[in-house]
């Protein structure tokens, strides 16, 4: 395959993405969690060379939908060793996931429960609890999750209705700046384990979830830390009888192996402000600049003193505006044609990409060797 990095002028947007740089920080996190079993989080991105090449150094993954399931077994991932982690689900996927081979679904109400028993008779489910999603740039709202009184009452229906009662899932929130936000779940999910001990269940297993952050704008702690403070929790709330424990990153995994290149196609000077126009947008990948949430560092082509600016999509859409709440400083010198690249945005941006939308075509993804990536980093300036 011809790799479309050769060529110097490449038509923008387009996402970079080193899959070199996806595995690397697949083997950190390995050596950080030993034992635990890390599953990628397809959602964040399902490019088919990205899934081969996690799978060919072991890694597992979390799949939401039997487009996903499908994805992540062309790759070459075994099907038992996936999660299904969408706890809402409708009944053909769980059927056509079960036919496939998925034997682990995450649940949070009696409907899905008895859903799953009857579209994936013996399977294993995890309920999920509800957190807070306190400390994260991208919070998780109450569209999933139960209390830990509930998550007893539904593991018990789960065993009852003929299923494994395996543990609990959480997740602490997407870019979690917090290294302790994993300690009041993990604690909620040992008291769970002991209260369904009292009616004869034995589960085994804790979804730890994603939320480990990629190196978004701003200040966050080291990947290290992050698995001190998860692994102490573990460690002081369920004793010497240890769970078995996964891992899903999706951000924390992929989100640095990544970088959106826009080019710039207008700047604008109106109300004492300067706006500028990107080809990319909300709507062409950069969903996650909604309400400002995520910040992407920039860099660009243009050199010089920068100055505030507000930050804009290509769309007519007037929900297309990536950053004015908070402006971005950007060169004065900046003029169309300039590039604009959002650093470590391999997450969340080419899966979100709307088709057809104002007649925009999806954000296309180019692989990137670590070479040719390397030489375009290096003619940047910050």
């Amino acid at each position: 395959m011809t790799d479309p990095l050769a060529t110097d002028a490449l038509a923008t947007p387009y996402l970079e993405l080193d899959i070199s740089a996806a595995v690397r920080r697949y083997l950190q996190l390995a050596d950080l969690f030993p034992g635990v079993a890390i599953h990628y989080a397809v959602k964040a991105n399902p490019h088919p060379r990205l899934l081969t090449a996690l799978s060919q150094v072991g890694c597992r993954f979390d799949v939401a939908s039997p487009a996903e399931v499908d994805a992540a077994r062309a790759a070459g991932s075994r099907p038992e060793a996936m999660v299904y982690s969408n706890p809402v689900k409708r009944r053909d996927h769980v059927a056509q996931a079960h036919s496939a081979g998925v034997r682990l679904f995450v649940v949070d109400s009696a409907s899905e429960v008895a859903k799953v028993a009857q579209a994936a008779p013996g399977s294993a489910v995890l309920v999920r609890l509800l957190t807070s999603g306190a400390g994260s740039d991208w919070p998780l709202s109450r569209k999933f999750g139960v209390t830990e009184d509930e998550a007893v009452t539904l593991l018990v229906a789960a065993k009852r209705a003929g299923l494994q009662a395996a543990g609990v899932a959480f997740h602490v929130g997407s870019q979690q700046r917090d290294p302790r936000a994993w300690v009041s779940p993990v604690a909620q999910a040992a008291n769970i384990f002991r209260r369904v001990a009292r009616y004869g269940l034995s589960p085994w297993l804790v979804d730890l979830g994603g939320g480990l952050p990629a190196h978004h704008a701003g200040a966050h702690k080291p990947l290290d830390l992050y698995a001190a403070s998860i692994w102490n929790a573990v460690r002081r709330t369920f004793g010497g009888s240890l769970p078995d424990l996964i891992l899903e990153p999706g951000r924390g995994l992929v989100g640095d192996a990544g970088t959106v290149v826009s080019s710039v196609i207008g700047i604008v000077h109106r109300g004492g402000r300067r706006w500028v126009f990107l080809d990319a947008g909300i709507f062409t990948g950069l969903v996650e600049t909604l309400d400002e949430a995520i910040r992407y560092r920039l860099e660009t082509t243009a050199f010089g003193p920068v100055g505030p600016c507000v930050l804009a999509g290509p769309t007519c859409d007037s929900a297309d505006v990536l950053y004015e709440k908070v402006p971005v400083d950007l060169p004065l010198s900046l003029a169309e044609g300039d590039q604009v690249r959002f650093a470590s945005a391999g997450a969340y941006t080419s899966c979100y990409s709307t088709v057809g939308f104002n007649g925009f075509a999806p954000l296309p993804t180019h692989v990137a060797s670590r070479a040719r990536r390397a030489e375009r980093l290096s003619a940047l300036a910050v």
